[in-house]
């Protein structure tokens, strides 16, 4: 139970400061439109951690994604800077569609009412 809370917290913390990488220090140019990190999902070993971004207003939303790939050793170098952990994940970077999803299942139910 209290190796689930902390891998929890770590998530949490991988989360925030993958955004704030991603969003302020980041400057890839493939990496377009508004990026945001959905959840963060660390193996219990701590080696790899799955960062699942959703991504709005990219120019090229398959470009962003490898972008974020490309990046993912810079994103990584600057994450260990602040988040205290003997070994910093290697990051593996995943699209999560789970909003885009949830806008077309909205878009359905809406046109269902007006029927």
């Amino acid at each position: 139970m209290k190796n689930t809370n902390r891998l929890g917290r770590i998530n949490e913390e991988l989360k925030k400061e993958i955004s704030q990488v991603i969003n302020y220090e980041l400057k890839n140019p493939d990496v377009t439109g508004m990026v945001s990190v959905t959840k963060v999902k660390i193996t219990p070993d701590l080696k790899y951690a799955k960062v699942y971004v959703s991504v709005l207003n990219s120019k090229n939303l398959k470009k962003t994604i490898e972008g974020l790939k490309d990046s993912a050793g810079f994103i990584r170098s600057r994450v260990a800077k602040t988040v205290n952990l003997r070994i910093t994940p290697e990051l593996v970077f995943e699209y999560d569609d789970s909003i885009v999803y949830g806008e077309r299942i909205d878009s359905i139910l809406k046109n269902l009412k007006k029927e």
